[in-house]
């Protein structure tokens, strides 16, 4: 009894304007219901075009449109900001509603001038179909917000890197409808971007320096790319395609930021029929922050497991490594020995040691001190090979110029057994001494070793450079020997250039002529207070340096 008389006669006065509303009875996503409201339109007497804008940010793009309509940015059009123009009445324009965000207009053209009941119909049509988008809109908004929230939780699911990135395409794909996809990293310190695991791609690794292919663009400048067809980019690169026989049509790239803004990753999806859409994109942009987050902290988690790892590992190195050094010097008669090795790292490929020989002279001692090109693990697997090697040459060390060579030799037949074109195993300087004698006599050989200082008891010094070329550099090498008589008080000084290379902060050296200097100064001091004292020496000099490297330090003295 309350409807007004206009209310009453609707169904029978606008039977075309119901006809378009049915169009959008029911719960539609926004963009369906926007193709439903421009056929609604056309279904009204006369209208031969419609064409629904949207307008967010001040841009403005065809939302959906059917029908004749002059092109995009017409005067006549919305872009000419002119709403029902009074010099063309075959024209008609009308909002449908708006907010903070965003304008909806409706334009639509007819045949003839539109009479009054047509643009009554469609001033209608636009009235329910502004609440009907409203009410989608609100609801796609809405079911949106509850997918990121949903995939949020799946992405604080797992600190697991792989299974994070099979969580981040699962999301992707199942979103956008999306054939395959991939999460590319970002390697910064090697120029690169990497995949861990594609989704479809048997979680083969694809790595591709960032001047190359779309995602690498993407890496690169921070703009997401849209593709039809990729292979009408230049910047496509179809090389992947070619290795995993597959064909990418359609291509989205999305650049990955963390909450700085930096780029850390490319979100790259391919193959989906109808095209990826702005909804695709906003989706997945919306939920970039959060991919950053979790793929961030899963990084930071594997590079924290892998280092545990390898702290572990180089834990239980250096215990071998130090079960492959003597725990003290031999009581040898007629010398005193001390010895210390500090490497700069967890193991490191300083070596010294003791082995006691026969053959020519009987209770011969086989002092040794080695040092192993770089530091590190590399150089310490050498180190145990060298260690291995003398061991199993105890008893055949004479003549005693022959053993570096020996040695040299076994040391190259590993890397030419590997087959390498390369050298393949690291060069060491050796210092090889045999003391005889009871200690009276000391023969050598110096093989590219820094030189030993033998420091007498009347304060002369010696240096021991007698030999040849560092040891595992090239074959067949050729070394001489030299021997020294050694009287009561006599000292013998031994070290890597640990000792003599330390630097100071200006970058001076600690050297030689110092190190030889100061046991001279403590010669009639025990082997044990001149290591300490040299050793405390060294302590201060480098504190604060740019060098460190590993050091060995013997002290032998006659007695």
């Amino acid at each position: 009894m309350n409807e007004t008389p206009a209310r009453q006669k609707i169904p029978e006065i606008f039977p075309e304007l119901l006809q378009g509303i049915r169009l959008l009875e029911g719960r539609y996503p926004a963009k369906e219901i926007a193709h439903r409201v421009v056929r609604a339109a056309m279904a009204q007497p006369g209208v031969v075009g419609a064409r629904l804008w949207r307008i967010e940010e001040g841009q403005a793009y065809v939302w959906a449109v059917e029908g004749d309509l002059p092109a995009e940015g017409h005067t006549g059009t919305l872009a000419g900001a002119v709403l029902n123009p009074a010099n063309d009445t075959t024209l008609w324009t009308g909002a449908l509603g708006s907010d903070d965000f965003r304008v909806r207009v409706l334009e639509t053209r007819g045949s003839a001038p539109l009479g009054e009941a047509v643009r009554t119909q469609l001033d209608l049509l636009a009235r329910f179909a502004a609440v009907v988008l409203a009410l989608a809109e609100r609801r796609g908004a809405m079911e949106e917000l509850s997918s990121i929230v949903e995939a949020t939780k799946r992405l604080n699911s797992t600190l697991d890197l792989g299974e994070l990135i099979h969580i981040i395409l699962q999301i992707a794909t199942r979103q956008t409808v999306a054939e395959r996809g991939t999460v590319f990293l970002v390697d910064s310190e090697r120029g690169e971007i990497w995949s861990l695991v594609g989704l479809g791609l048997d979680q083969q690794v694809i790595r591709l320096p960032l001047e190359r292919g779309i995602a690498g663009w993407v890496a690169r400048e921070g703009k997401p790319v849209r593709l039809d067809d990729a292979y009408t980019d230049p910047r496509f690169e179809p090389d992947v395609d070619r290795k995993l026989g597959y064909r990418t049509r359609q291509m989205m790239c999305l650049p990955i930021r963390n909450e700085a803004g930096a780029i850390i990753g490319v979100l790259q999806l391919l193959n989906k029929p109808e095209g990826f859409s702005d909804a695709d994109e906003a989706f997945l942009d919306a939920l970039s922050l959060h991919v950053a987050l979790a793929l961030e902290k899963a990084q930071f988690h594997r590079e924290r497991v892998e280092k545990e790892k390898m702290e572990r590992d180089l834990a239980l190195a250096r215990e071998i490594q130090a079960g492959l050094l003597p725990e003290a010097p031999p009581k040898w008669k007629g010398i005193e020995i001390a010895v210390s090795h500090k490497p700069s790292q967890m193991v490191g490929g300083d070596y010294y040691d003791f082995l006691p020989v026969s053959g020519e002279q009987a209770d011969a001692l086989l002092i040794v001190v080695a040092d192993v090109e770089g530091k590190g693990a590399a150089s310490a697997l050498v180190m145990a090979n060298v260690q291995a090697t003398l061991h199993a040459l105890a008893d055949h060390v004479y003549p005693l110029e022959d053993l570096p060579a020996t040695i040299n030799n076994k040391l190259l037949g590993v890397a030419r057994s590997a087959s390498c074109a390369a050298r393949t195993t690291k060069y060491l300087s050796m210092f090889l001494a045999l003391v005889e004698n009871k200690g009276q006599q000391l023969r050598y050989v110096n093989a590219g070793h820094v030189p030993p200082a033998v420091i007498r008891a009347d304060g002369r010094i010696e240096y021991l450079e007698e030999g040849g070329m560092v040891v595992g550099l090239l074959p067949d090498p050729k070394y001489d020997s030299a021997v020294v008589e050694l009287s009561p008080g006599d000292l013998l000084v031994a070290c890597t250039d640990g000792i003599t290379e330390a630097m100071d902060p200006a970058g001076n050296e600690f050297g030689k002529p110092r190190l030889a200097e100061l046991v001279k100064k403590w010669r009639d001091h025990t082997p044990q207070e001149i290591l300490r004292t040299v050793l405390d020496e060294v302590e201060r000099h480098s504190r604060g340096g740019i060098y460190e490297d590993d050091r060995i330090l013997l002290v032998m003295k006659a007695g």
